[in-house]
């Protein structure tokens, strides 16, 4: 085989490596998380869902947020973005993200206990895609 076929086999089985590697470490780092309804969903059709650990993407529903009397736990409701009908009861252990608030989109991920309530282990929020001031910083700057 001649310099230049040898050069493009070589160059062609390095491009496969890389690409294979790629695709396995892509696919392998992917996170996938479920709306309120398709959790609830599936663990109705398989029970035992409920042992796996998951992360779930909801709305807080408003003025469900408590958190429990000298302890870092919270307890508020999450709802599906589009069928606010369906939900469930959230207790997380630990302090709350700085851009959270009790209409936050939030990622959760925990387990679904038997009494229906999710034991959030770690808790993530949605923020918006700008941020925009209130009417009162820009009066502020106004006023500088």
């Amino acid at each position: 085989m001649r310099k230049p076929g040898r050069f493009m086999v070589g160059l062609v089985g390095v491009a496969a490596v890389v690409s294979y590697l790629i695709w396995t470490g892509v696919s392998n780092t992917m996170v996938y998380y479920l709306t309120p309804t398709e959790l609830l969903a599936r663990v109705k059709a398989d029970p035992s869902f409920r042992n796996v650990g998951v992360k779930v993407s909801g709305k807080v529903v408003a003025g469900t947020v408590e958190r429990v009397p000298d302890q870092l736990v919270y307890r508020f409701k999450v709802h599906d973005l589009s069928d606010p009908a369906v939900g469930f009861q959230v207790e997380y252990h630990g302090t709350l993200p700085d851009t959270f608030t009790d209409q936050s989109e939030v990622v959760l991920e925990g387990r679904l206990d038997g009494n229906g309530v999710f034991q959030a282990t770690s808790l993530l929020t949605k923020c918006g895609s700008r941020y925009e001031a209130s009417q009162q910083d820009l009066r502020k700057d106004v006023k500088s």
